[in-house]
């Protein structure tokens, strides 16, 4: 199984000077701004470890997911959620050759904890070609903008990075483990699993 990003979050999407006056950095100097590029940098690290934490992406964009075989014949759930779409499914042949799979096929079961691609009508996903793949091309997040992400993950963000930057200079982090503030914000969304399905 393979998930990858297509694209990043645009720099222009992240709030870049609200989490500067989260910091209550200084304003109205000359230097305005020129902490930026550091500030976007823990923003971006901040998302990618909550979002790999909860398998949960917080500002929507597109995603490739490769798979090899499907988990069960009739559903098969998708690596991140929320899922706001799925582009198109695509089989792959052992010889490289990739054919689309006809809509009709698939649906999304929408789901705030495990969204699933199943069978339409109760059918079967499409049968992966032995020695071939899957590929589902999907759009997942919370919304576009960062007033979309709910009020507690966009908090928890906002804590985690600002716990980077005045950590910055430490060479290790401490224990390796998110701040307790943190962990308390992002709980609710921690996805419960029963017999280690997936």
């Amino acid at each position: 199984m393979i998930l990858t990003e297509v694209a990043a979050v645009p720099a222009a999407t992240l709030p870049v000077r609200a989490f500067a006056e989260h910091l209550r950095l200084g304003t109205g100097f000359a230097d305005d701004g020129s902490q930026d590029a550091v500030l976007e940098l823990y923003l971006r690290a901040a998302l990618a470890a909550i979002e790999a934490r909860l398998a949960r992406v917080l500002l929507a964009r597109s995603f490739v997911w490769t798979v090899e075989r499907w988990r069960e014949d009739s559903s098969q759930a998708l690596p991140v959620a929320p899922v706001r779409s799925i582009e198109s499914v695509a089989l792959t042949d052992a010889d490289g050759t990739e054919t689309a799979v006809d809509p009709v096929a698939w649906s999304v079961l929408r789901d705030t904890q495990r969204p699933r691609l199943v069978g339409r009508f109760g059918r079967s996903l499409p049968r992966i070609p032995r020695g071939g793949t899957a590929t589902v091309r999907l759009v997942a997040g919370f919304g576009a903008t960062w007033d979309e992400v709910p009020a507690d993950l966009r908090q928890a963000a906002f804590l985690l990075a600002a716990h980077y930057y005045a950590n910055r200079a430490e060479a290790t982090a401490q224990g390796g483990s998110m701040p307790f503030g943190v962990l308390v914000l992002i709980e609710a969304y921690r996805a419960t699993r029963i017999g280690g399905a997936s």
